[in-house]
C-alpha cells in the first residue's frame, strides 16, 4: 500500500513524540544549570558579580613543606588532584573495558546477553551499599588482608589512600565504559574485518585500521560517562579515602554544607565549561582520526 502521509503530518507526529522528552530535558536540566549559572555570578544579595569566577583561581591557603612554608592554589590543586585520580580512573576502565566489550560483541546472543546481565547486576545494588563494600574489603582488617594472611603474603594498607579511591571509581563506573563500546561494537559489519583481512592485515592491522575507527564513537562516550561522574565524586573519596584526599567534589558538597550556595555553584559551572570543553576537544579529534583512518 502507497504511504499517504505528507512530510508535514510525519513531522508533526515526529514533534509530538520528542515533545515528553524535550520537557524533560527542559525542566531537569536546562532549568538547573540556568540557576547554577545565575547562582555562580551573583553574591548574597544576588547582586552580580565575578567574585565567585575569580575566589576559584585565586584563593591560596599556606602549607608547611618541612622548614618552608609556601602558599598553593586551594582549588587549582583541589581540581588538578581530582583530574588526577578521574583520568587514572578512566584509563584503567577503557583498558579493560574495551577488550572485554569486543569479546562480548563477538559472542553468541545468549552468551552477550549473559554477560550484560553480569556486568549490569552491580549497578542495580545502592551507590552507598557499593563503597561499604569495598571498605569491607579493603581495610587493614577486612577481606582482602584477611586472605593475603593465609597465604601467607602478609597485609597491605590500601584503605586511605588514592589506590583505594581509584579501585572504589573504577568499580562503580566500570559498566559505563563497556556498554556504550559493545553497543558499538555489536552492531560492527563482520563483513569489513573479512575484507580487512582478505586485503592482507593481520590482527593488529584489522584492530588499528578498522576496529578502533568504527569504535571511536563508543569509546569517546565511554570515556565521558567515566571521565565526568570520576572527577565530581566527593562519597568514594570521603569513605574509601578516609577524607585525605579532599576532591573537587568534596569542595561542592563542602561549600553547600556551609550554606555558601553561590561558591558552591561557581565551582560547579567552572568545572562544568571545563568539561564541556574537553569533551568538544575529545570529539573533534576523534572526528579527525576517523577521516584520517
Amino acid at each position: 500500500m502507497k504511504n499517504t502521509s505528507s512530510p508535514a503530518r510525519r513531522g508533526l507526529v515526529y514533534k509530538m513524540v520528542l515533545a515528553p522528552y524535550s520537557l524533560w530535558a527542559l525542566l531537569f536540566i536546562l532549568v538547573p544549570l540556568i540557576f547554577v549559572a545565575y547562582y555562580a555570578f551573583t553574591d548574597q544579595n544576588f547582586n552580580f558579580t565575578f567574585d565567585n569566577i575569580t575566589r576559584f583561581f585565586t584563593a591560596t591557603s599556606t602549607v608547611s613543606d618541612g622548614e618552608a612554608v609556601k602558599e598553593i592554589h586551594t582549588y587549582l590543586v583541589i581540581f588538578a588532584r581530582s583530574l588526577k585520580l578521574a583520568v587514572i580512573s578512566t584509563v584503567i576502565c577503557l583498558i579493560m573495558g574495551y577488550p572485554m566489550a569486543y569479546i562480548i560483541s563477538r559472542s553468541s546472543q545468549r552468551t552477550q546477553n549473559i554477560l550484560i546481565t553480569l556486568i549490569m547486576i552491580p549497578m542495580w545494588m545502592n551507590f552507598l551499599i557499593r563503597t561499604y563494600a569495598w571498605m569491607t574489603i579493603l581495610q587493614d582488617t577486612g577481606i582482602l588482608n584477611g586472605l593475603l594472611a593465609r597465604i601467607g603474603l602478609g597485609q597491605v594498607h590500601i584503605i586511605g589512600t588514592e589506590a583505594a579511591v581509584i579501585i572504589g571509581m573504577v568499580y562503580d563506573y566500570f559498566p559505563y565504559m563497556i556498554l556504550p563500546i559493545y553497543s558499538v561494537m555489536a552492531k560492527m559489519d563482520v563483513k569489513l574485518l573479512e575484507a580487512a583481512r582478505d586485503l592482507g592485515c593481520n590482527s593488529a592491522g584489522v584492530l588499528r585500521r578498522v576496529i578502533w575507527p568504527l569504535s571511536l564513537p563508543g569509546v569517546i562516550s565511554g570515556v565521558i560517562m567515566v571521565l565526568i561522574p570520576s572527577i565530581s565524586t566527593f562519597y568514594i573519596s570521603q569513605k574509601l579515602g578516609n577524607g585525605k584526599f579532599y576532591l573537587i567534589g568534596d569542595a561542592i558538597e563542602g561549600q553547600y554544607a556551609a550554606n555558601n550556595l553561590h561558591f558552591a555553584a561557581a565551582i560547579a559551572f567552572i568545572l562544568m565549561v571545563i568539561l564541556l570543553v574537553c569533551m568538544a576537544l575529545m570529539q573533534r579529534g576523534a572526528n579527525k582520526k576517523a577521516m584520517v583512518a
